[in-house]
């Protein structure tokens, strides 16, 4: 796979990395994390139900985090929260994150070198 379509994908996986940041800091429901990703980014990022709980149900499958039964407000809920193995995959997912995001910044920004044209 090419590094090109490597960094496509994890731009598309980003919803994944806030939901293991999420859920590593607490038990959670679906909606609870659709709230607290918008909350959290002040609006900025807004992901609906039906793409968080696809990732739930994958992250769950991959042993990457537990759900549980609870009652909230007199209603049975399902809550998540991250397993070791998620709390390792969003620690290696946040370092790729942080090196795409320099890499980003360096284009954004410049590093006061004309850019190479072929």
């Amino acid at each position: 796979m090419s590094n090109a379509r490597k960094q496509l994908d994890f731009l598309n996986g980003v919803p994944e990395l806030l939901i293991l940041r999420l859920l590593s800091l607490r038990k959670m429901h679906g909606y609870q994390l659709v709230r607290a990703i918008a909350d959290a980014s002040g609006g900025a990022l807004a992901f609906g139900e039906g793409c968080v709980y696809p990732i739930l149900h994958r992250l769950a499958d991959e042993g990457l985090l537990a759900r549980s039964e609870e009652s909230v407000r007199g209603r049975s809920r399902v809550v998540y929260h991250a397993t070791a193995k998620g709390r390792q995959r969003l620690t290696e997912t946040s370092t790729h994150w942080e090196k795409l995001t320099a890499a980003v910044r360096v284009v954004l920004e410049g590093d006061g070198r004309e850019p190479a044209v072929a």
